[in-house]
């Protein structure tokens, strides 16, 4: 295979990738914190023998979280919290820290709030926070401050990675980051609410339908090619 068959290739290649991503996004347009992907090609050039071309290819293998900020759903629910601009909650899972912007919350049966999964959500110290069992009203100022019956008891935490691009994405909306976190200034937390997925569906749609296309037209530029070399083939052997 040449270098034209090549370079398609590795075109068909990032766009499956592409297309499985766009996927994804319709898939979570729904889910609650859900952030966005992308995917970004590059190009990669190989050096050859100095008296050829360099061979050039597309790499689609880097993928970018949109954190566009998603549109807020009121719930009226005590442990619903949804995050005005930056920041992230901080969980403790199994697998180490994770942050998320899904901000659904319940006291499990030790009082401690956890999300969905059971991963304990911390507070601006790093530790679990816990629900005081009798408190009847709970209320949180727009810091983070959670007050039971007027009386605060813990502060949730909020954290932004110190290299944004140290973030990746561990599972469905949960980031891992390789690398510290610190505070954010000036906290804003909503109580109630909970940040919907900021994934437009009719874009991705969009953006399918170039992608679909896209590897259409690479799938008929390697038919040719591959008609075009059998000529060569059957035109040289006679």
């Amino acid at each position: 295979m040449d270098n034209a068959g090549y370079i398609t290739l590795t075109r068909l290649s990032g766009l499956r990738r592409e297309m499985a991503m766009v996927a994804h996004n319709i898939a979570n347009a729904g889910t609650t914190g859900f952030r966005r992907e992308g995917m970004v090609f590059s190009e990669f050039v190989v050096a050859t023998d100095r008296h050829e071309p360099s061979l050039s290819m597309a790499l689609g293998n880097t993928r970018q979280t949109s954190q566009l900020q998603g549109g807020l759903a009121q719930t009226n629910g005590s442990f619903d919290m949804a995050i005005e601009g930056e920041g992230f909650f901080q969980l403790e899972t199994p697998d180490g820290p994770r942050l998320t912007r899904a901000g659904m919350f319940t006291p499990n049966p030790a009082g401690e709030l956890v999300n969905m999964d059971g991963h304990h959500l911390l507070d601006a110290g790093g530790a679990p926070i816990f629900v005081p069992p009798d408190a009847r009203s709970i209320t949180m100022a727009r810091d983070g401050t959670l007050s039971g019956d007027g009386q605060p008891f813990a502060q949730v935490g909020l954290v932004r990675p110190v290299d944004p691009l140290s973030v990746t994405r561990a599972a469905g909306t949960l980031f891992a980051v390789d690398g510290p976190v610190e505070p954010v200034e000036a906290p804003m937390i909503l109580q109630g609410f909970v940040e919907e997925s900021n994934v437009e569906p009719l874009i991705e749609l969009a953006r399918m339908i170039e992608v679909q296309r896209a590897y259409e037209q690479g799938q008929r530029l390697l038919e040719r090619e591959d008609e075009r070399i059998r000529n060569v083939i059957q035109t040289l052997g006679r």
